[in-house]
């Protein structure tokens, strides 16, 4: 499968898809923030620099350091298991895609962020 369409997606264009449909479900900005700051290592100004930069996926994740935790996302996304992609800039598309769907239905921080 060819994902360099998914690649070239900006960032900041699908970033306030992710607070929508958090928002749509009663939680906050502040908490998908925290996911994207779990996920990658990056902080609010870093996060905010990725979105003023308009940076694409492939920029966005090459610069990322992703929590150690990663391997206990599991679970199917958009009909694939997270664990088994194995291209592994998709596999970070599909983490970030799952934690936020986590989120939107309702599973405590503290589970999402795999505490």
């Amino acid at each position: 499968m060819d994902n360099s369409r998914v690649y070239k997606m900006i960032f900041a264009g699908v970033y306030p898809l992710y607070i929508q449909k958090a928002e749509k479900k009663g939680r906050t900005k502040a908490e998908v923030d925290e996911i994207i700051h779990w996920l990658t290592g990056y902080n609010a100004k870093s996060l905010q620099q990725h979105l003023d930069k308009k940076s694409d996926f492939e920029t966005f994740f090459a610069k990322a350091k992703l929590n150690p935790n990663v391997s206990k996302i599991t679970g199917v996304i958009c009909g694939y298991r997270v664990e088994d992609i194995e291209d592994p800039l998709m596999q970070k598309v599909r983490y970030l895609d799952k934690l936020i769907d986590e989120l939107a239905r309702g599973k405590a921080m503290d589970k999402i962020l795999r505490k």
